[in-house]
């Protein structure tokens, strides 16, 4: 090893993954300063209470509540606090002191990425953030790197494991959605409140900075369309599973093509896959991500999608990185957000898509509802009729149209008189 100065390293949060950050790099400190070429020196470890319990014993006196000091004296500023503040005024003020940044906040990189990487280049600096989208799944660096040099076509993927845990439950045990969301809190993989889980907010976070390094532009998060998991319902799970295929909740970015040049689109919502779909097979709290590059084809990326051991090693990859450019030297590399494509509305976005509904069952009534999509420009491929009673069950399949004209459809659903109720829309993917 060189004789490059100790590298201070200042730690912001000890939860469930900065616990574990914390206990590698005071663990495994010489085994890290041998693969940089310098000691990393865990300066301090910012939290809100020093007394707290915590998942790790670490030593009392690296705990400081005075975050900002803290930040003030670090080389590294590693940020496991989450949410936007006070992370986005500490990480500002790291970043224009000079020292890099390593951050594992999703939220925080989806709202203020931009924001973040413009300070950086300033002085040079770099921030780090494999970790804020798949946990320990490496997929940032790919993109912002080794596919660079390539033409990114689309990334798609489960990028929420307690999503992913609850919609398996409901097919594999039966459960319904409320007692699959009870064992995800149970288990860990949901928070006491699930909103940002179950709506698609942090999957969203996640699409738009998959999105803005996949296509090299600022894909602004409000611009994402979002749904989450709330609607579906055993009814659904059971229509999936009797032609055979399986519920999730995926994020999809890609470029779409058009006379205009080329447009971004990202998305998050619940599609229906075949049960042969490689992502259909994916378990429990586990991601998966596809990605597709002109030259390169299609890639997966599939592991751990949290988990404070797993999301721990994203951190400290993107830590030693950092540390190794300290001792070679040079400015931080900026992230290529420079082809400033559009972002298309939703509306253009082109799918097949599965509607159920409930009619009253008599005469015409088949041949009118069909007579809707065709007025709207909605072709229809399949149509399944199971009658009970006085009402009737149509599950109708269509064409690929634009979320537009399936809106348009679904108007007119609501407002036919033979139309009792929209029972389930979801969108197909083969």
């Amino acid at each position: 090893m060189n004789s490059y100065r100790s590298l201070r390293i200042a730690l912001l949060g000890a939860g469930s993954v900065g616990s574990q950050v914390a206990r590698l790099l005071l663990e495994h400190a010489d085994e890290l300063a041998a693969r940089v070429g310098a000691p990393l020196e865990l300066v301090g470890i910012g939290v809100r209470d020093v007394d707290a319990q915590r998942d790790v014993d670490l030593p009392r006196e690296l705990m400081t509540s005075d975050l900002g000091t803290l930040v003030a004296s670090a080389d590294i500023v590693v940020e496991l606090l989450g949410g936007i503040e006070p992370a986005r005024t500490l990480l500002l003020d790291a970043l224009g002191s000079g020292a890099d940044v390593v951050t594992a906040n999703k939220a925080l990189v989806a709202a203020h990425g931009p924001e973040l990487f413009h300070a950086a280049e300033i002085l040079g600096a770099q921030v780090a953030y494999e970790a804020a989208v798949g946990g320990a799944i490496p997929i940032i660096r790919p993109l912002e790197q080794s596919l660079a040099g390539d033409r990114v076509t689309r990334v798609m993927g489960i990028v929420n494991g307690t999503t992913n845990f609850i919609l398996d439950r409901m097919h594999t045990e039966g459960s319904s959605l409320a007692d699959a969301l009870r064992v995800a809190t149970e288990l860990g993989y949901a928070e006491a409140d699930p909103t940002a889980d179950i709506e698609g907010f942090d999957a969203a976070s996640k699409a738009t900075i998959l999105a803005s390094l996949a296509f090299h532009t600022a894909v602004p998060g409000a611009l994402v369309h979002r749904e989450g998991i709330t609607g579906i319902t055993d009814a659904m799970v059971a229509q999936a599973e009797r032609t055979g295929r399986v519920l999730k909740l995926v994020a999809i970015c890609e470029r779409l093509p058009g006379e205009g040049g080329d447009r971004v689109s990202a998305r998050v919502h619940p599609v229906s896959l075949p049960a042969t779909h490689p992502l259909a097979a994916v378990r429990e709290a586990k991601n998966a991500i596809f990605v597709t590059a002109e030259a390169a084809g299609d890639l997966m990326f599939y592991g751990a999608g949290a988990g404070g051991p797993e999301t721990a090693s994203a951190v400290l990859g993107d830590l030693v990185s950092i540390a190794r450019r300290h001792v070679l030297g040079g400015p931080g590399a900026a992230s290529s957000t420079h082809a400033d494509l559009p972002i298309a509305p939703f509306g253009d976005v082109l799918a097949r898509h599965e509607l159920a509904l409930t009619v009253a069952d008599r005469p015409g009534v088949l041949a009118a509802v069909a007579g809707l999509f065709a007025e709207h420009g909605v072709s229809v491929e399949s149509v399944r009729q199971d009658a009970r009673e006085a009402h009737a069950s149509l599950v109708l399949g269509t064409h690929t149209a634009s979320e537009a004209r399936i809106a348009s459809v679904l108007d007119a659903l609501e407002a036919h008189t033979d139309v009792e109720r929209i029972d389930s829309v979801i969108r197909l993917i083969d």
